[in-house]
């Protein structure tokens, strides 16, 4: 865990961007109780870290993490035991701590003894916001049985097959019970489950809306796995404020979802990286087919939504040792859409999408976790993914 700092810390000679803003300012940050108190002048006593020729950014904020995700077999996952799960997914947060991500949403996994660990520091981990198990229909993306199993798996872990409006109200009633940030559900086939085509959506209309009414009322969102458009549409129109993937996105449910303050969350790198490794980490064939088919699409469908407006965080999917693939995220959006997007997906726009004023931007009130990065994203882009980078939690730099 970061050891125990000062009660105030000073940032001197930065390039600082606050989230959203362009302009790149030189100043300072000063820290006080794990809060920014201004970008301003150094106080006498504070403790003071020179960033002379680096950028300070937002803490970055990943919206599509998988703490529990410790393999590619989602089948070996739920039938698994869930204290190692945990004691990988210790492993997994405090990796992607040290890049840079000091919030991550577990979409799909996690739950309040993971959280209880995190806060009480016994595990290194970035803010951790969790969904509990993903919600699947029978025969959905979150049931991992091949076609001729009988038997239902442990778990759940990462996904729970919950069918019929009443049994979803329950099961979501249960998680923020628990302390659930928001809910998952899966609406759409997907590329690893087996048995579902990857364009049907899925769970009925009334299913769906039991889910979306029962969050809206705890004050809290949806967030739906969705590939195709007809699943964005049927997701979005029946009240999923969070469109996970998307790949298959077109103009018309883009413009549904600009219209009703939807946001997408793309995972480029998960199919980048599924693509050029999966085969030798043992991805069955028929995952590699449909990754195939979404993996182009997906890079339009990023074009698509910013066309229409859509608001476009940053996710990443990674599972298993796909982990290390998480700043080639930042690589691929950058490319696409450039460093300014990125950046703004990655810190500001995600914020907005959990919720949260108090993170993804450099600014007086927020909370002050913070990366250095090794020069300056927007004139050379590469530092986001690669280099040497200080790490700050909570006004704390991450050891």
């Amino acid at each position: 865990m970061p050891a125990p700092g000062p009660a105030n810390l000073t940032i001197v000679n930065a390039l600082i961007f606050d989230g959203t803003t362009a302009d790149l300012a030189e100043g300072s940050v000063r820290i006080a109780d794990g809060v920014i108190v201004e970008t301003g002048e150094v106080r006498p006593g504070d403790a003071v870290l020179d960033a002379r020729g680096g950028t300070v950014i937002p803490g970055l904020i990943d919206a599509h993490f998988h703490a529990y995700a410790a393999g590619l077999d989602p089948l070996a996952i739920e039938a698994g035991s869930l204290s190692y799960l945990a004691l990988a997914a210790a492993r997994r947060l405090a990796a992607a701590l040290g890049r840079g991500f000091t919030t991550v949403r577990e979409v799909a996994g996690g739950d309040a003894g993971l959280a209880r660990a995190i806060g009480e520091k016994l595990i290194r981990s970035p803010r951790y916001l969790f969904t509990g198990p993903a919600l699947s229909q029978t025969g959905g993306h979150g049931d991992p049985r091949p076609a001729d199993w009988g038997l239902q798996p442990c778990g759940p872990h990462m996904c729970e097959v919950v069918d019929g409006a009443d049994a979803l109200r329950a099961a979501v009633r249960e998680r923020f019970r628990q302390g659930a940030h928001a809910i998952k559900v899966m609406a759409s086939g997907g590329v690893l489950s087996p048995t579902d085509p990857i364009r049907v959506p899925q769970y009925s209309a009334e299913e769906i809306r039991a889910v979306t009414d029962e969050a809206a009322r705890r004050g809290s969102y949806v967030a739906a796995h969705a590939y195709s458009a007809e699943a964005i549409v049927h997701a979005v129109g029946n009240g999923v404020r969070s469109v996970e993937h998307g790949n298959l996105l077109d103009e018309r449910s883009a413009a549904l979802m600009a219209a009703s303050g939807a946001f997408l969350v793309p995972t480029l790198v998960t199919y980048d990286a599924m693509e050029r490794r999966g085969a030798a980490l043992g991805l069955p064939s028929a995952a590699q087919a449909k990754n195939r088919e979404v993996l182009d699409a997906g890079r339009q469908a990023v074009g698509i939504a910013r066309a229409a407006g859509v608001p476009i965080g940053f996710g990443t999917d990674l599972i298993g040792p796909l982990e290390d693939e998480q700043l080639h995220g930042l690589r691929l959006h950058a490319e696409l859409e450039g460093p300014l997007a990125a950046l703004r997906s990655a810190t500001s726009v995600n914020a907005d999408l959990l919720g949260r004023a108090d993170l993804g931007r450099v600014a007086a009130g927020a909370a002050a976790d913070l990366v250095i990065l090794d020069g300056n994203p927007l004139q050379r882009p590469s530092v986001l993914w690669a280099g040497p980078r200080t790490v700050i939690q909570a006004g704390v730099p991450v050891g």
